[in-house]
C-alpha cells in the first residue's frame, strides 16, 4: 500500500445489491474503516471490532496490535474475541495495553522490540487511535535519540 505518511486512507468493502431467493431486494452493504499511516506499513485507527477483521485482511493487514486494556468501556470487544476473529482471517493479533498517561521507557523499549518482529503491514489501535499514535511517536522519538 503506497500511501504518503500521515495520509488518511480507508479500507472499504461494498457488496452490491440484488434479490434473495424470494425476490426481496437486498440492501447494499457498505463498511469503511478509517486509518492513518504512522510510518511505512504502520497504520492506526480507533476501536476495531470483530467484523473489521475481514476488511483489514482485504486491505493487506498482516498484524493488528491492541493498545487498550480489556473492559475499559462497556461494549468493547475483548482481546480474546478480537484475536479469534483475526486468526480466522489470517491476521496475527497482539495485545499490548498501555495506560495513556503513564507510558514508561521500559514499555517503549518492549514495544519497539515487539514491533520490529511483527509482519507488516501493521494496524495498531486504541479507543480513538490517539493512545496508539502517541505510543508509536514516543517509541520512534526514543529510538532516534
Amino acid at each position: 500500500m503506497a500511501v504518503p505518511r500521515g495520509a488518511t486512507i480507508a479500507f472499504q468493502r461494498v457488496v452490491s445489491g440484488g434479490t434473495d431467493n424470494e425476490g426481496f431486494t437486498l440492501k447494499q452493504d457498505y463498511l469503511q474503516m478509517r486509518v492513518l499511516e504512522l510510518a511505512p506499513e504502520v497504520y492506526v485507527s480507533g476501536q476495531v471490532f470483530e467484523t473489521d477483521m475481514k476488511l483489514a485482511a482485504g486491505g493487506g493487514v498482516r498484524t493488528i496490535v491492541n493498545n487498550r486494556f480489556d473492559d475499559e468501556t462497556p461494549g468493547q470487544p475483548s482481546s480474546a474475541a478480537l484475536a479469534k476473529a483475526a486468526d480466522e482471517h489470517g491476521i496475527e493479533f497482539v495485545h499490548f495495553p498501555v495506560e495513556p498517561k503513564a507510558i514508561s521507557d521500559d514499555q517503549l523499549d518492549e514495544y519497539a522490540r515487539l514491533c520490529d518482529g511483527l509482519k507488516r503491514p501493521i494496524l495498531v489501535f486504541s479507543r480513538t487511535g490517539a493512545r496508539s499514535t502517541r505510543l508509536w511517536e514516543m517509541m520512534e522519538a526514543k529510538q532516534d535519540q
